[in-house]
């Protein structure tokens, strides 16, 4: 008995937890204006063109100085994506990086994480889709706990056209997301009990 209340308070909190979650989601957009910053990230997957035209309409409004399109197909080519950015091809040209190396979440923050270094930048606006936000950022602020970055969320269609549990489409992308945010949350929770990597080790007794 005791097993079977167990498991219907853990199903409970779940579910508020789900709930909690979609409804953070869904009040993310429309984004805010954010503040200036030294570049825009914006991470493909599903719904990638309205993600990367939002990236480009950021740079061209002078939001950052440079673009990285982080996880590009290499199928996709470098006109491919200026089609599909709709830059001018003389921003484009000088102003867009792409990243053709991650292939998840996690890739996208260290591909990111790599680009800022190399360009040495302390401030970045990420854009990506609204329900992928909240676990790019853990990603993203993981990789690079001393940038300074900013949410841009870009609101996906299936989601917010509708109440999100009465579409399987919808229902099936919002708990497959929540349960990777979970993990995510699980993974860092049993990381930050360990000893941190870059802590001195203790001076030896002498």
């Amino acid at each position: 008995m005791r097993g079977l209340v167990a498991i219907l308070v853990a199903v409970a909190i779940w579910a508020a937890g789900l709930l909690a979650f979609a409804e953070r989601v869904q009040r993310s957009t429309p984004a805010a204006d954010p503040p200036a910053a030294d570049g825009v990230v914006v991470l493909t997957g599903a719904g990638s063109n309205a993600r990367i035209a939002a990236a480009m309409s950021l740079l061209e409004d002078g939001k950052g100085r440079r673009m990285l399109v982080s996880g590009v197909s290499r199928e996709a080519s470098r006109e491919d994506i200026r089609v599909v950015s709709k830059a001018a091809r003389r921003l484009y040209d000088c102003c867009v990086d792409l990243g053709f190396d991650a292939a998840n979440t996690l890739g996208n923050a260290r591909e990111t994480q790599e680009w800022a270094r190399a360009m040495r930048y302390d401030r970045l606006i990420v854009v990506t889709a609204d329900y992928h936000m909240p676990r790019a950022m853990l990603e993203l602020r993981g990789a690079m706990p001393d940038k300074r970055l900013t949410p841009y969320p870009v609101e996906t269609p299936v989601i917010n056209s509708a109440r999100w549990w009465r579409t399987t489409g919808a229902a099936r992308l919002m708990v497959l997301e929540y349960c990777k945010y979970l993990a995510i949350l699980g993974r860092e929770a049993v990381l930050g009990l360990g000893p941190r990597a870059d802590a001195e080790p203790a001076a030896k007794k002498g």
